[in-house]
């Protein structure tokens, strides 16, 4: 009698063990990053701002999603106040800025109140008017991919998402909790995003807002006008175009 029941109890265990492995398994697949060109999650949740649904509440915007794994971290706290002070910046680009991060709301509310205190860098007290959102139960690092299945951990919550008015992913950067995010990379990016949308053309390397732009397609391909160049563009070789700015 006491080997059936050890017998039963070892079945039980294994089929306990199984059930876990099974539902981890299940739980990675959707624990995945939106790639570029897909549509950005939608999420409902409370932020320093009041109840946000995102990204509907944005409507035809550019949108940047900020996340961060704790509230009170040094790195992030220097990220949250510098995108304060280039509010008016994102604000000219037509950008609505997003930030998430792992904690209460409750504590969203000291961290802020904080953080408005400081005076970075002597650069002055900021007012920080973009909503810190409340993931304290991680449903929105997951649906966004930055959450590990296994242990759950919020090392990986310090990713960026550029999301255009179509609510289409665009863009999407991850850092280490060690090294602060660059916020002139992120307007950057966002203006190039633009332009390229607008005038179907694409940016080179380095490419600051007034430079000089790609261009897909060779402005002519008229085999009569082979050898000459239209006013407006330039072409080191044959395969690379470019258009002058302003034109």
């Amino acid at each position: 009698m006491k080997k059936f029941l050890l017998f039963v109890v070892m079945i039980f265990s294994v089929a306990q063990l199984w059930s876990q492995v099974e539902k981890t398994t299940e739980d990675r697949t959707k624990f995945r990053i939106p790639l570029i060109g897909e549509s950005a999650p939608s999420f409902t949740a409370e932020s320093t701002n009041g109840t946000i649904n995102f990204p509907t509440d944005f409507g035809r915007k550019w949108k940047v999603l900020f996340s961060h794994p704790q509230d009170f971290t040094p790195v992030c706290t220097t990220e949250i106040l510098e995108l304060a002070y280039l509010q008016s910046e994102f604000d000219k680009l037509g950008v609505k800025l997003v930030v998430v991060s792992t904690d209460a709301l409750s504590m969203h509310d000291q961290w802020k109140k904080s953080m408005e205190s400081l005076n970075l860098n002597n650069r002055g007290q900021v007012k920080i008017k973009f909503p810190l959102v409340d993931d304290k139960n991680l449903s929105i690092s997951k649906q966004y991919g930055m959450i590990h299945a296994a242990t759950n951990t919020t090392q990986a919550v310090r990713g960026v998402f550029i999301i255009d008015p179509d609510d289409i992913v665009q863009a999407i950067y991850f850092y280490p909790r060690s090294v602060g995010r660059n916020t002139d990379e992120l307007l950057r990016v966002v203006t190039a995003l633009k332009a390229t949308k607008a005038d179907k053309v694409m940016t080179p390397v380095n490419w600051k807002a007034g430079n000089d732009l790609l261009v897909p397609i060779p402005p002519t391909s008229n085999a009569s006008n082979q050898g000459t160049i239209p006013d407006g563009y330039y072409s080191p070789a044959w395969y690379l175009w470019f258009k002058k700015a302003n034109q």
